[in-house]
């Protein structure tokens, strides 16, 4: 879509922008075309009338020549924009006997491209005011950026030279794999981040389960052409997103994507879920502190489940800093622990909550005792939410999404967070409503059909508690 072929035409933009409110929760162009081969004979036109539709709407949906879908958040009010490039080459995807393939490739991803040396990639980053990052997930590898808007244009073309024509010089390679050997030797000293690793092992099917670090082994085998090969076998466009949030226009962005993207093709293969997770209960021992670190893993709905908000909502009762049920029964009245808390996650096909008490060995037991007891508490007639802890959790929840919208760059990731949960972008103002929506009464309603599953406890400390 060209910007020279936008319609300007009163009587149709008029008729689009009353199209726009049914059209915010499906925004690709295959909608818009339908909606606009629905209106009168008058008013009919073809394709390009879409660009005028993309042109009104705050988010946008355009699927590149590639078959990539480029994300547009249109934030008139900054003059800043924030990228996220997400490819499917996460912990999940790496083969077992090259394990932590992706905590190498995070690092070398920033070190040169194409004609690009790391030092060159570097300092053309700087010379047009640009923060960038690579970050890998399970199921994904993300590079992000800030710039200014009006530098965007120079931007995209570094970024998409690192996607499509990362370097990975063999000198690099070998610093870029100490790091993550050291980073693998530190856990030693983080034993919260080690027993949540331990946590995720055993809660999560595998490969989804994997930390992502590695072992030695998997890192010693990750070669320059491995991490190359499977780079550039993992990173296509079919799978991948860009989003882009900002003072951006998205039918600029897609006409220099399409330009940058061109000849890049394919998909990744599909990730196979090899095992059933153990979860149960298991220690580790740790006699070298005097700590406890206790975990506990529960299932919850999916992101794109109509009780994703409600559950959300209870999250926020529980966990919703120092007035929430943890802090105050666990920390406040007992004195049982020096951090104690609960986080929900909602993935495409799960979700799951997380619970964690840092705690010393002689309080351990009775910290572990009452944080599954409030864990179970709420959802029982006797652990009702009441009114002042529903207002205060969906003050909570709807505070974290204004303060979310006044970063590009957290809408940015936000918008790419959403396509590979829901396969659709979402507005900050649809979430809120979906949270606007819940009642007291629904919220209690949904917490006593609440099951939590078969639970996963993982404890790190001197000696194993009962569960």
């Amino acid at each position: 879509m060209r910007r020279e072929n936008l319609i300007h035409d009163e009587e149709l933009i008029g008729y689009l922008r009353r199209c726009n409110t049914s059209l915010q929760k499906n925004l690709s162009v295959r909608v818009v075309d339908r909606c606009i081969d629905r209106a009168p004979c008058a008013l009919r036109r073809t394709r390009r009338a879409s660009a005028t539709l993309l042109a009104l709407m705050s988010i946008s949906i355009i699927h590149l020549a590639c078959g990539m879908p480029l994300i547009v958040e249109r934030m008139a009010h900054l003059q800043s924009a924030a990228l996220t490039f997400s490819c499917p080459a996460g912990s999940a995807t790496e083969p077992a006997h090259h394990d932590g393939r992706s905590a190498i490739l995070e690092e070398i991803l920033l070190r040169g491209m194409g004609a690009m040396r790391s030092r060159d990639a570097a300092d053309a980053f700087d010379r047009l005011g640009a923060s960038r990052d690579v970050g890998a997930t399970a199921l994904n590898i993300r590079v992000s950026c800030t710039c200014l808007a009006s530098n965007l244009g120079p931007v995209l073309a570094l970024v998409s030279s690192m996607v499509r024509e990362p370097r990975m010089d063999a000198e690099s390679v070998d610093a870029c794999r100490e790091l993550a050997l050291q980073a693998l030797d530190s856990l030693k000293d983080d034993p919260q981040e080690r027993a949540s690793m331990l946590l995720r092992e055993r809660h999560l099917a595998m490969p989804i389960g994997r930390s992502g670090m590695g072992t030695p082994e998997g890192l010693a085998a990750c070669t320059r052409d491995v991490l190359l090969q499977g780079w550039l076998d993992r990173a296509r466009p079919v799978g991948s997103v860009l989003a882009i949030a900002g003072n951006v226009d998205a039918v600029v962005i897609a006409s220099q994507m399409d330009r940058l993207l061109a000849g890049w093709h394919g998909a990744a293969a599909p990730i196979d879920v090899t095992s059933p997770p153990p979860r149960g209960y298991a220690h580790e021992v740790d006699e070298t502190g005097s700590q406890v670190q206790i975990l506990v893993g529960c299932d919850a709905p999916p992101e794109g489940h109509a009780d994703s908000a409600k559950e959300k909502l209870a999250l926020s009762v529980l966990s919703g800093g120092m007035s929430g049920r943890l802090f105050t029964e666990v920390r406040e009245k007992r004195g049982l622990c020096y951090s104690v808390s609960a986080s929900y996650r909602g993935e495409r096909e799960f979700g799951s909550v997380q619970a964690y008490v840092g705690t010393t060995p002689q309080r351990a037991q009775e910290a572990l005792d009452v944080l599954l007891h409030e864990l179970q508490r709420i959802n029982t007639p006797e652990g009702r939410v009441t009114q002042e802890e529903f207002e205060r959790a969906r003050v909570g929840v709807k505070a974290a999404l204004v303060f979310a919208g006044e970063s590009a760059a957290a809408r940015a990731a936000s918008l790419v967070s959403d396509w590979h949960r829901l396969h659709r972008p979402r507005s900050l103002q649809e979430i809120g409503e979906q949270i606007e929506q819940v009642t007291l009464d629904d919220l209690n309603a949904y917490l006593l059909r609440r099951t939590l599953g078969e639970k996963t406890v993982q404890t790190l400390g001197p000696a194993a508690l009962t569960v």
